[in-house]
């Protein structure tokens, strides 16, 4: 079976499932988005076959790794008949090398139809790491905290704009307090490579709508080459009152474990002061959410209105964070840029 480029390898979707071979920490380190662990080796193993490369050969290592491929030939061979009832895969390891065709004989030998990776995982990491470098068309869409921003992002979305969901890609809301009911964060290398592939399915005819975002989302940071074009690009602001905000975030948070909303505040407590900190802590306690957010607010409203020095931006008022009644809004005001 002919290797196959990463553009025709991420196309042929009809030709089965992506199995990854490398191993385990490998994978979840970082995989191409989709993509089975199928691992070849264990860590273990896989560890072993690399330290007898390097202090014997790579003939010992080879006879190795048969030694440690030849009992699980027939457990690959059923476990690939689950993932794939009609017998086509596309295998990769990290350059295309030994490990993937190893996969692609085995599985082929018990009649499967095998596409392989030409120069495996490393290739697609190229693409998605020049993926960021590209010139992007974007209208950012910024406001303070508890404007509503990413829910208007996904109104925007249902009404046929194309959408960029830097925080869902994260699996992190941007703030101190990002983290609470979110999963947990991929990897960077994950998160990359998810990105690149929303990206690049986006289409190229029109401007896409992202959140105004610092370079790090929790643990996770905005690639350089997006980040920049984010930062110049048009800026639509919503403009909320602060007691709707306020109300909305006071209601998000009711709902969220008290514990996990004092580590936050406790997160943020020296920019918070003191004072702030032990009255934010106090009103977690006795369930006064709307007191907790008015002290969170004077910091991040501060921040973020600092964040907009020397950035042009129209302003869109509302008195609401209705987000499709706001998505109208900032569509409008985008048009008129």
């Amino acid at each position: 079976m002919p290797r196959l480029t990463l553009p025709d390898f991420l196309r042929t979707e009809a030709n089965g499932p992506i199995l990854d071979v490398r191993a385990p920490v490998e994978y979840a380190q970082g995989h191409i988005p989709g993509a089975m662990s199928f691992p070849l080796f264990t860590d273990d193993e896989r560890a072993r076959i690399g330290t007898t490369y390097k202090q014997q050969s790579q003939d010992k290592a080879v006879l190795l790794g048969l030694d440690l491929f030849g009992p699980r030939m027939s457990q690959m061979v059923k476990q690939a008949g689950k993932l794939a009832s009609n017998k086509q895969v596309r295998v990769h390891c990290w350059r295309g090398g030994m490990r993937s065709g190893a996969v692609q004989w085995l599985l082929e030998l018990a009649g499967f139809k095998v596409q392989l990776l030409d120069k495996g995982y490393k290739d697609y990491r190229h693409w998605a790491l020049a993926e960021f470098e590209q010139p992007r068309t974007m209208w950012v869409l910024g406001g303070l905290t508890g404007s509503g921003k990413t829910d208007v992002l996904h109104a925007l979305a249902a009404q046929g704009q194309p959408m960029l969901d830097l925080e869902g890609l994260a699996a992190h809301k941007g703030s101190a307090f990002g983290s609470i009911g979110q999963p947990e964060q991929p990897t960077q290398e994950q998160f990359e490579n998810e990105l690149a592939a929303r990206l690049a399915a986006l289409p190229t005819e029109a401007p896409f709508w992202v959140e105004d975002e610092s370079r790090g989302i929790g643990r996770v940071a905005v690639p350089g080459g997006l980040f920049e074009q984010l930062r110049t690009a048009p800026l639509v602001v919503l403009e909320i009152p602060r007691e709707v905000r306020v109300s909305k975030l006071a209601d998000e948070y009711g709902r969220q474990d008290p514990a996990a909303l004092a580590a936050s505040v406790l997160r943020i407590r020296k920019r918070l002061g003191g004072l702030a900190t032990k009255e934010a802590l106090a009103a977690i306690g006795g369930n006064d959410m709307e007191t907790m957010v008015s002290l969170v607010l004077d910091y991040y409203d501060k921040t973020y209105s600092h964040g907009l020095d020397g950035r042009p931006f129209v302003t869109v008022p509302s008195d609401t964070c209705d987000p499709v009644v706001n998505a109208g809004l900032v569509l409008e005001a985008a048009r008129s840029l």
